[in-house]
């Protein structure tokens, strides 16, 4: 649980602009800190250094660099690009966020900076004898950190951009953001099942400045103002979801009237959704990715495949999340957050690959032994399992052409509802 001013520190420093910035300005710095060597090294130098030595070096660095952060470029552009039509545009975004990219990138900049800097230092005669050393202690240095970068950029590039790559990285955000949603239990909110009847009539609404979809929610910092004002924060929208300026954020019970000012700066509210704090857009990119390796154009069941096993390990750790809860520990009991629901969670992932595979019987079988697996965990994981099982039955009886893999789906759906009625019986 983050507050507002860190996730949008957090935003910024996953920019390509930002950290490549920063390594141009330590470039530049580093260029510019040898011309005070000549003030502050008291003394002569060590040994001698002749600027046509060093000039030599730095020229044929800041040739190289300038060609290298080209290619580099190029290279990152064709992944973005590949990423968007065959896999999905929302996972170019987390590619976008790469942060060895991001290093290679400022890291080659940084060099080219500091080494069109120098030369021209070196050409006006700005260093003196001991400026050209600390130089060229300078040069040794950012040449050893190009070529470990380089190492890791070429190794990187084996793995960027392909489809085992952006699935993973969007599986790696929707588990953080299960972890970091606003109704986790070691969030420590206090649930609110039934809105309708469980907020006061005379509670006081929190509108969106603008319209777009929820991006971030400081639960923190709605605490902390509830906590001193004695008031009760009922959260009506939660990340992930589409508002308009006449639609309430929130509603507050409080004797207070002027809560719009101080709460509506809790709500991030952006043009895009965001994997923070919202696991239901990561399983819906999910989904995307399966779906459009299902599609004719690429005919790929296997990545389908690994998506479905891909949502069963996230639903497994959405169960060990909800089991090691605080037991009761409210350390935000003055905002009511609804519980995500499962069943919506369900749909986002498997229906829409149980409609784009109806006629692809691997797909279906391993969709329904994922359903089974899940089933076996109880509760509302077997109703929903066996749920989406009728719906992929349905799908499948209407798409299949031959009556074999008709009656083997058949069988498969049964063995989720068994395991759904096991599941809910009670331990002998």
């Amino acid at each position: 649980m983050i507050s507002k001013w860190q996730w949008i520190f957090s935003q910024l420093g996953r920019m390509l602009w930002v950290r490549a910035s920063l390594y141009a300005l330590l470039g530049v710095g580093a260029a510019l800190l040898a011309t005070a060597a000549q003030r502050f090294w008291p003394g002569e130098a060590p040994m001698e250094i002749g600027a046509g030595s060093v000039g030599d070096i730095l020229e044929i660095m800041a040739s190289s660099m300038l060609a290298v952060t080209t290619f580099s470029l190029t290279v990152m552009v064709s992944a973005y690009g590949t990423v968007t039509s065959n896999i999905s545009p929302r996972a170019t975004r987390l590619l976008l966020q790469d942060s060895t990219t991001q290093n290679a990138l400022g890291t080659f900049l940084g060099a080219f900076l500091f080494s069109l800097v120098g030369v021209i230092a070196l050409g006006t005669e700005v260093y003196g004898e001991r400026g050209r050393l600390v130089m060229f202690g300078f040069t040794v240095l950012v040449i050893a950190l190009i070529v470990v970068t380089i190492v890791r950029w070429i190794d990187h590039l084996s793995s960027f951009g392909r489809m085992e790559d952006a699935a993973g990285r969007v599986e790696a955000a929707t588990l953080a953001a299960l972890r970091s949603r606003v109704d986790h239990p070691l969030t420590g909110t206090s649930p609110l099942f039934e809105p309708d009847s469980e907020i006061p009539a005379g509670a006081v609404p929190v509108y969106p400045e603008t319209t777009g979809y929820v991006q971030h929610v400081d639960i923190g910092g709605l605490s902390d103002w509830a906590e001193e004002n004695q008031a009760q924060v009922y959260l009506i929208c939660k990340p992930g979801a589409f508002v308009t300026t006449g639609q309430p954020l929130a509603r507050v019970a409080t004797n207070r009237q002027s809560v719009q000012q101080a709460l509506c700066g809790c709500f991030a509210v952006g043009p895009e959704r965001s994997f923070d704090q919202d696991p239901r857009f990561g399983l819906t990119v999910l989904a995307e990715i399966g779906s459009r390796a299902l599609s004719p154009g690429i005919n790929d069941p296997g990545t389908a495949i690994d998506i479905l096993g891909r949502g069963v390990r996230v639903f497994a750790h959405w169960k060990k999340e909800e089991a090691e809860g605080p037991l009761g520990k409210l350390t935000c009991s003055r905002v009511h957050v609804t519980p995500t629901s499962l069943g919506d969670a369900f749909d986002d992932l498997f229906l829409p690959l149980a409609r784009d595979g109806a006629a692809i019987i691997e797909v279906q079988i391993r969709l329904l032994k994922c359903l089974a697996m899940l089933a076996r965990q109880g509760g509302d994981f077997a109703l929903n399992a066996s749920r989406c099982a009728q719906v992929v039955r349905q799908h499948a009886e209407l798409a299949l052409a031959l009556e074999s893999d008709k009656q083997r789906l058949r069988r498969l759906v049964r063995d989720v509802e068994i395991a759904a009625e096991t599941a809910g019986r009670p331990a002998s």
